[in-house]
This record gives C-alpha cells, sequence and structure tokens, in this order.
C-alpha cells in the first residue's frame, strides 16, 4: 500500500509553500489557543495558524520549545480535535484540547512510520463553543482539511449534530466527553466514544442517593441541555428502579446564574437530596446559592459539574457536592500521577476533567493507523472499529455501536481541603 498524497504534505513542499506566502505563525498552537481556521489547506497542512489570547501568549514560545522538530522529508497528518474554546465552558475544552495536544507531542517525538514514511503529527484543533450549528461548521472544516480523524466533541447536543458531517465523509470521531446514549445511537459507523454513557453514569449516582445516603425525599434538577436531561433522566429513572421516590423535577437553563426561585421551591419540598444536570458553571452557582438559603440536601452531579473549576464555583458549598468522574481518576491510575505531572508541566494548569481520555483516543487513532499501515481516513476508520488498545485510563475496545465493551467504570467525588478526594471506583 502507498500512503496517497491527496490530504497529506511533506515538510520541505510545505515550508516552500509556506514561504511563498505571507509570514504565517509556524509553531503548533499555544496553551489556550484555538487553531484558526486557514484558507489554503496545504498552508494549514504545514502551520496551522493560532489565534492565541493576551492571557495565553506568554506561553507561545514555550509551546514552540516543547513540540518536536519534524524530519524533512516527513509527511504531515493531520488528527483533528474539537471542543469549546471559546464561551462558559472553556476551560473544559482547552483541557480536552490539551490531552490531545499532549499525546500528539508524545507520539512525534518518539517518531512514526506509516507504510515506510516518517510521519509527523498535526493537530487540527477548531472552535465549537459548544453551540451546535458551530459544532456542524467545525466539522465541515476539519473533513475538508482532510483529517485522518477527530476526538471530539465535548458537549452530547454538538456530538451528536456534527456526527451526521463525520458519518457522510467516513471520518472517524472518539469523543473523550459525550455522555449521552443516544450519540452512538444513530445507526453510524464512525461513532466512537472512550466514556461510559449517562445509563452508567446515572445509575452510579442513584445507587449512592438511594442506598447510601438513603434519600427518602430526591429532587432533581436539569438545566434543559441534551446532556443535562438526559444525564437527569437516567438518575430519576434508576430512582425508581432502586426502590427511591423522587419528590420533583424542576428544569433551568444552560445558561441561567439565578436559582433561587426554583431553590425555594425545592426548599418548601425539604429534600434530603438534590440530583444537579448539567455543567460545573451553573452547578456550581446552584450549589453555593442552595447553601446561602439554608438548604440541607446532599448536592449530587454527574461529570459536567465535576471539574477542577469547580472548588472556585461552589466557594463554601463544596463540602456538600459529590459528583461522579467517569472512568477510574487520576490518583488511581497506574500512569495518572505521571500523566498529571507531564501535564501540569507542559500547560502550567491542573487537570480539568477529560483530558486523559483526549489522550487516549489521539493514542486510538495512532494505534489503527498503524494497524491499517495507512494514513487513508477510511481505513483507520475500519481498522478502529477492531481496538483491542491499553491507554492510560484502562483497555479500550469498541462494541458494535462504538461504546466501550463493559460499560467501563465510573468514580464517585467528594471534595476535600478544595480538592478532588475519591469515594469510590464502581467497576463494571
Amino acid at each position: 500500500m502507498r500512503i496517497k498524497f491527496g490530504f497529506v504534505v511533506t515538510i520541505a513542499a510545505a515550508v516552500a509553500m509556506a514561504t511563498a506566502c505571507s509570514k504565517k505563525n509556524e509553531t503548533e498552537p499555544a496553551a489556550g489557543a484555538s487553531a484558526a481556521s486557514e484558507a489554503s489547506a496545504s498552508v494549514a497542512a504545514s502551520a496551522p495558524a493560532a489565534s492565541v489570547s493576551a492571557a495565553s501568549a506568554a506561553d507561545s514560545s514555550a509551546s514552540a520549545a516543547s513540540a518536536p522538530v519534524p524530519a524533512s522529508n516527513a509527511t504531515v497528518v493531520k488528527i483533528g480535535h474539537v471542543a469549546p474554546l471559546s464561551g462558559p465552558l472553556a476551560h473544559l475544552g482547552q483541557d480536552n484540547e490539551n490531552g490531545a495536544r499532549l499525546a500528539i507531542e508524545e507520539i512525534s517525538a518518539q517518531g512514526l512510520t506509516i507504510d515506510g514514511h516518517a510521519i509527523h503529527l498535526e493537530l487540527d484543533a477548531q472552535d465549537d463553543a459548544a453551540d451546535p450549528k458551530k459544532g456542524v461548521a467545525a466539522a465541515q472544516q476539519l473533513v475538508a482539511d482532510h483529517v485522518v480523524a477527530v476526538v471530539g466533541h465535548l458537549n452530547s447536543a454538538v456530538s451528536i449534530a456534527a456526527s451526521k458531517i463525520y458519518g457522510d465523509a467516513n471520518v472517524a470521531q472518539i469523543s473523550g466527553a459525550t455522555t449521552n446514549p443516544a450519540f452512538t445511537q444513530q445507526g453510524l459507523k464512525t461513532t466512537f466514544r472512550v466514556i461510559p454513557t449517562d445509563a452508567r453514569q446515572g445509575a452510579v449516582l442513584a445507587s449512592y442517593a438511594v442506598k447510601t445516603l438513603r434519600g427518602k425525599r430526591i429532587v432533581v434538577v436539569d438545566d434543559a441541555s441534551i446532556y443535562g436531561r438526559g444525564l437527569a433522566n437516567e438518575f430519576a429513572k434508576a430512582v425508581v428502579a432502586n426502590g427511591g421516590r423522587i419528590a420533583g423535577h424542576e428544569a433551568t437553563t444552560d445558561k441561567s446564574k439565578d436559582f433561587k426561585a426554583i431553590l425555594n421551591k425545592i426548599k418548601r419540598v425539604q429534600p434530603d437530596v438534590v440530583m444537579f444536570g448539567g455543567m460545573d458553571v451553573t452547578g456550581g452557582p446552584f450549589a453555593k446559592q442552595a447553601a446561602a438559603l439554608g438548604l440541607k440536601a446532599k448536592i449530587l452531579g454527574g461529570d459536567g459539574i465535576c471539574s477542577a473549576d469547580l472548588a472556585t464555583l461552589a466557594g463554601n458549598a463544596l463540602p456538600n457536592v459529590v459528583c461522579t468522574e467517569l472512568g477510574v481518576g487520576l490518583p488511581k491510575l497506574d500512569k495518572g500521577a505521571d500523566f498529571e505531572k507531564r501535564y501540569e508541566a507542559r500547560f502550567h494548569s491542573p487537570v480539568q476533567s477529560y483530558a486523559p481520555f483526549t489522550y487516549d483516543a489521539v493514542y486510538v487513532i495512532v494505534d489503527a493507523m498503524k494497524r491499517a499501515n495507512s494514513v487513508e481516513a477510511p481505513k483507520v476508520l475500519t481498522a478502529i472499529g477492531s481496538t483491542d488498545f491499553n491507554g492510560l485510563t484502562g483497555h479500550i475496545s469498541f462494541d458494535d455501536k462504538g461504546d466501550l465493551k463493559g460499560g467501563g467504570a465510573i468514580t464517585l467525588i467528594d471534595f476535600k481541603d478544595n480538592k478532588k478526594n475519591v469515594i469510590d471506583v464502581i467497576t463494571p
């Protein structure tokens, strides 16, 4: 098999093209930066422009120093990544991108050869702003850029909307954050995830609420998003299956900041457990305002609220929060501490949530490239379906829908001294 050069470019050719054009930044995007779309796909292959904010510009020189220098005869192969790099969820989206970038830099530094050709990997990073329409546009851009596969998206609604673009193009999409079960139930052969679904996560939270907390009056609140409502419904269903009772179900929005009206209504029920389906930017303030109103109920949440930023967002209500992390938490992973150290040294920030999974997703794609002995997207897609890979987060193999075989582990987390503390790891 010979590598087709319709969508890859050698470093020497790319440099020549870049020289003929106006000067561009030839380093990979710094931490906190999103790759800008280029008018010329060939120039983008060699020098993806970086949109660097003032806050992250100071790190650009460190990023350039960290990125491996490609051999002059290496073939550039792009792996796409897309997540919210702007808006209120940018801290989670950047965390996702950082995980993928760390893997790409490591693999490129070690050297990669496919079918006798030296390969230099590049991350084609796009911003979907947690918006389904922008997610579709980002997916179209990645397909136009001829990426070999895509890591993303973060939000369930965005992943589901964009998945049809990848499906039509025969480009594999591996998410390290999308948990709504519907993502892999569309009949597409291109959708995969390296994390458990909300059906499993909701069941673990419900069991904890009923059996451990012995909740008698359990109230559910969701943010009306596909993720938040989906997780809340899975939780409520599992509470009833465990012999519990849902005393109320309220809805807010994923942009709400003031929860007093809902909380005053909930307070009249006097619940002992409140489950919040949503992200940290709303779940944190919800817990904080609940404590300010004197609500004593334990606040439960899923992976969406279980970020490093929750300590700031929830304030003094943090000790009253229990949330779930997908898979086994970093402290319990054999190589978790080493990953955390390398991540923080590279990006000068803590791991938020999903970086270990996007890191593994890149390695799964490269493993498929090696087994397919190809960088052609359709051949890599076929190889991903038969993945049997031991990653940072555990063993990865997919069922016929693209979900993890066995469902994956769920970690229950609370907080001590403003830091995550593992309560329990629930394995399949």
